[in-house]
């Protein structure tokens, strides 16, 4: 199973430590290739959409709202970037916003 197929099965479940964990060597390896530190964004972006709610429902709101924020920084890239994976990056900032919104 793909990285964003694994995001996208563990946000499902809630499961949102589990998000950052999925993309987080895929980032690690792509943030420092030039051709695809672009897309490394995006998987910035969908980590720190994940944690925000990881740490929301450990009753950790403030931090949730700062690394939100990141998330918000980031997001604009799922929409702009035309990658294999776009429509699952966009399924991902849907569920993510989805997820936000029962828990804030």
């Amino acid at each position: 199973m793909r990285d964003i197929n694994k995001f996208l099965h563990v946000i499902a479940i809630h499961d949102f430590v589990a998000g950052h964990e999925v993309l987080e060597d895929r980032w690690r390896e792509w943030k420092n290739i030039p051709e695809k530190r672009e897309e490394s964004f995006i998987l910035k972006a969908l980590i720190n959409g994940s944690t925000a709610l990881a740490l929301k429902a450990m009753g950790k709101h403030a931090p949730a709202l700062q690394v939100w924020e990141t998330f918000l920084k980031y997001e604009p890239l799922i929409e702009t970037l035309n990658c294999a994976d776009s429509l699952l990056y966009e399924e991902a900032r849907i569920r993510l916003h989805v997820e936000y919104k029962k828990l804030f």
